[in-house]
């Protein structure tokens, strides 16, 4: 029997069961897939990342005697989809068994199960090995419940797999230690620099010209920093731990104007890409931290492994508890067109320009500044989630879609109506003045509503509140806040109002 296998771009997993022998008679197949290319418009290092970690992988599978087939994105003939692929190799190979990972978006999970009941020859699907759920545990775990809070999945995840754990209590007395994790960046002492990996990939940049893919955002040149290999995501993890951990809880939410990373480790895009996997992380952390105990707290630990066991496999599970549907939610009836400075960075607006040219440069924006600037301004300004999500999902290097989807139409623009967020990540200019320094040098005032310098976050803040009533009012988490908003006077609330929609219709003039 001659099988075929297929490996998508995001499933560079080296250590999967499969990879474990050699066998003549199983050909893998890698594709640079211009459908993959151009689904949305991405940013340009994302782009070359793909296909670089992916030529990476084709060398190191044919290293360890695999047979692969690699097509490049200007391997003849031109516009090659996936299916085409498949096809043209099962028939040119004699195949009679074709093999695949399940897909973690929906979209590609449904074009191969359609593609395969088409064929006359054996098929499998399986697993990819590399989350700690499946699928549908999630779903499972939340059946018969009305709310999916995703701290009771957390606890649960921490319970199910002993991380954290001292006779079934959490380890240190709480569960969570998001309270202590929410300290502003004040430089009270020097920041390691980020670790940098010189890959080369002229090549690969020739290509992409080539094949006139469109893209958004620059690239730094002919080399690539981000982790392209197993070996290369490790010694990132392995950096992580000896220079960042000690403060990454503290500072996990701050934002600094001469900061672009902090104390974040910059893992996503291996991980999601899966060089690396989520129980490599946990288990080397973990190891770290006991060696290393009397240095750092578990607030530092704690707060990491709650973003990887925690909210990962929380968004993915919701992501496939409610897909397809909910890419089309938008409980909050949100139809304005994203502002023109989302693709260029070209706004008054420090936190805004700080936050985007961060994203334009270097694919990357922390989820705080994901979560409360750009996404709170995308909602204050009662932005179309599509627009929101095509954003997102091309401009972060990290962003595939189960990932980016729940986290952006659910987390940050409350377009499903609180499956996952209890209340609107929404705030005023005081929330960004508190936890940046965007505001010191900032055109706009942030103590001011109305007035021509005023910040925009303060009169968008209240005039949502008041354009959303009728969706939130009876939010326990809002009522504290439509308290205020009742008791404001009503010229007040006429002038915050008519300052936010001027806002609203002309963005891209602040």
């Amino acid at each position: 029997m001659k099988t075929l296998r297929l490996i998508l771009g995001d499933q560079l997993h080296i250590k999967h069961s499969w990879f474990n022998t050699t066998n003549n008679d199983v050909t893998y197949c890698l594709f640079e897939l211009e459908q993959e290319s151009t689904y949305v418009t991405h940013h340009i290092q994302k782009v070359i990342g793909f296909f670089a970690a992916m030529r990476q992988f084709y060398k190191d599978l044919e290293s360890l005697g695999h047979q692969v087939i690699y097509i490049k994105i200007n391997d003849e003939p031109k516009g090659h989809n996936l299916e085409q692929n498949l096809s043209r190799l099962i028939k040119k190979n004699n195949i009679t068994c074709f093999e695949y990972m399940q897909p973690d978006e929906y979209r590609l999970d449904l074009q191969l199960s359609q593609f395969t009941s088409k064929l006359n020859i054996k098929t499998k699907a399986y697993s990819t090995e590399h989350f700690y759920t499946t699928r549908t545990e999630l779903s499972e775990f939340f059946k018969g419940k009305k709310q999916y809070l995703m701290e009771n999945f957390y606890r649960y995840m921490r319970k199910k797999h002993n991380i954290l754990i001292i006779a079934n209590q959490p380890e240190g007395g709480k569960w969570n230690y998001d309270k202590s994790n929410r300290k502003p960046w004040k430089n009270d002492f020097k920041i390691p620099p980020p670790i940098y990996f010189e890959n080369n990939v002229s090549a690969v940049l020739k290509d992409i010209k080539k094949a006139n893919i469109n893209t958004i955002g620059h690239s730094n040149s002919e080399v690539f920093h981000y982790p392209i290999s197993r070996i290369q995501a490790l010694q990132q993890l392995e950096y992580f731990c000896e220079h960042l951990l000690i403060h990454f809880g503290d500072f996990q939410d701050a934002m600094d104007t001469d900061e672009e990373y902090l104390f974040h480790s910059r893992l996503a895009f291996a991980l999601n890409i899966k060089l690396i996997r989520p129980k490599d992380i946990i288990k080397t952390v973990l190891n770290y931290y006991r060696l290393h105990s009397t240095e750092i707290n578990i607030s530092q630990v704690e707060g990491f492994i709650r973003q990887i066991i925690g909210w990962r496999e929380y968004m993915r599970g919701m992501y496939w508890a409610f897909m397809p549907e909910y890419k089309s939610l938008n409980t909050l009836e949100n139809y304005n067109p994203l502002p023109k400075f989302f693709w260029t960075g070209q706004t008054k607006m420090n936190c805004l320009k700080q936050s985007i040219n961060n994203s334009l440069n270097n694919s990357y924006a922390h989820h705080i500044q994901r979560l409360m600037i750009t996404g709170n301004f995308a909602l204050l300004t009662q932005t179309n989630p599509n627009e929101v999500d095509n954003w997102y999902l091309g401009i972060y290097i990290d962003a595939i879609e189960w990932v980016q989807l729940p986290n952006t139409r659910g987390m940050s623009q409350f377009a499903d109506g609180g499956k996952i967020a209890t209340k609107p990540y929404v705030s005023s200019g005081s929330y960004i003045n508190k936890m940046s320094t965007y505001c010191k040098t900032c055109t706009y005032n942030k103590n001011k509503k109305t007035e021509a310098d005023a910040c925009p976050f303060n009169s968008l803040y209240w005039n949502f509140l008041d354009a959303k009533r009728n969706h939130l009012e009876q939010n326990f988490r809002m009522k504290m806040m439509y308290s205020l908003l009742n008791k404001m006077d009503g010229q007040e609330l006429h002038k915050i109002k008519q300052r936010a929609n001027h806002i609203i219709n002309n963005p891209d003039a602040y």
